[in-house]
């Protein structure tokens, strides 16, 4: 519903099938050189059928009544958790219309017109009167306030039944920390790192793309490195200590942005907006991100991958981990160069921030797959392109 919806959606997801089409069918041209079939013939098939979806997507959009498609969402709550259940599906989904919020608990007061439930009527009744076709958990406190029978005859009528941190994970793209606990960390799908062959996979991946990179961008490499050298004292990468996988410590390579002295005192800071420690070299190469290319030696050691959690330094780990919950799990896959949370997250330099891109991080960890990273990479292009929030 959302990528018929958002035209912006549905160029990234036709050019990531699309373009994911053209390679597959190039490597088994390659293998089967007696399949007689023009390559031009491809490129022509793929440009047509990127246009004519687009087309169709947008006659979809303007000739069908969206709002009867609409899921009808039953919130089972009516404290703090639907009210965050609520503001998900209102920011980010046009196909939800919420049709009721029951009280269960009677503390539960956030959602000020909510229903009142009760025993006279059954829930199979709430489902059938408001015409219901999901229904979101979202009780405060669930012992002896669950109406456990109750959800399984409507499942059993049809009606999908879902947990409010796995609502929000679906509308959003993260996993919320104020609803996470462990037991649905184990319950729930992913969280599984991937299997030996998808890892293998992954590292065949980030070898050739960090190549393929090298070569791409050597010119900018040279040129960049006399910039900074001739412009500012001082060496040309800067190496600093990161936490990796497993906790695992190693040294980040990245073009120096900052004068030598900027941490003179020994005592790392946040980079913070309009930095005056940024050079005048330093700031162009930060909004192109090209300060953060050299970290494809990184990527070829083994000590990090293309994509994956941003790597922070020692420091600021172990203050956030006293302060975060889950923080360390964020440490259960290599860190990347890009990851989803920088490009749904502006950057931030405060717990506040650090929390949110955590949530980010969970969801990326949760749902690892080869074609997440593949979107993650093609969505890197737009952030390059349109630079947001760079420090």
């Amino acid at each position: 519903m959302d990528a018929c919806r958002d035209l912006k959606i549905t160029l990234i997801r036709l050019t990531t099938s699309l373009g994911l089409s053209f390679v597959v069918l190039s490597v088994l041209l390659y293998i089967f050189p007696e399949i007689d079939l023009w390559r031009s013939v491809i490129i022509y098939a793929l440009i047509l059928s990127f246009l004519g979806l687009l087309l169709s997507r947008y006659i979809y959009t303007h000739v069908v009544d969206l709002r009867a498609l609409k899921r009808r969402v039953l919130v089972l709550g009516a404290g703090e958790r639907a009210a965050k259940v609520r503001s998900c599906g209102l920011q980010q989904s046009n196909d939800i219309e919420f049709v009721g919020f029951l009280r269960v608990n009677k503390d539960e007061t956030k959602i000020k017109n909510a229903l009142e439930y009760d025993n006279k009527r059954s829930l199979k009744e709430y489902v059938a009167d408001l015409a219901v076709q999901e229904i979101v958990v979202a009780i405060e406190e669930r012992r002896g306030a669950l109406p456990i029978h109750e959800l399984l005859d409507c499942k059993m009528e049809g009606c999908h039944i879902i947990e409010a941190t796995t609502f929000i994970e679906i509308q959003s793209g993260t996993v919320n920390l104020e609803n996470l606990n462990p037991s649905w960390m184990v319950f729930s799908d992913g969280f599984g790192g991937g299997g030996n062959f998808d890892l293998i996979l992954k590292r065949i991946f980030d070898i050739t793309a960090s190549l393929l990179l090298l070569f791409l961008s050597l010119p900018i490499l040279l040129i960049t490195a006399l910039l900074v050298k001739f412009t500012s004292r001082g060496p040309v990468f800067y190496k600093q200590e990161r936490v990796g996988l497993n906790g695992r410590t190693f040294n980040v390579l990245k073009f120096r942005s900052m004068t030598v002295d900027a941490e003179a005192d020994g005592v790392p800071k946040w980079a913070a907006k309009n930095d005056v420690r940024v050079t005048q070299i330093g700031r162009i190469i930060r909004a192109t991100r090209i300060d953060e290319i050299p970290q494809i030696f990184n990527v070829l050691s083994g000590a990090m991958s293309f994509v994956g959690p941003r790597p922070e330094r020692p420091f600021f780990v172990d203050q956030l981990a006293e302060k975060i919950l889950f923080y360390t799990e964020r440490h259960r896959v290599k860190p990347g160069i890009t990851g989803w949370a920088q490009l749904n997250y502006p950057y931030g330099a405060s717990e506040e921030d650090t929390r949110h891109k955590l949530e980010y991080d969970l969801y990326y960890i949760k749902n690892y797959s080869l074609f997440l990273d593949f979107l993650i990479l093609i969505q890197t292009v737009r952030v390059l392109l349109w630079p947001e929030g760079v420090r």
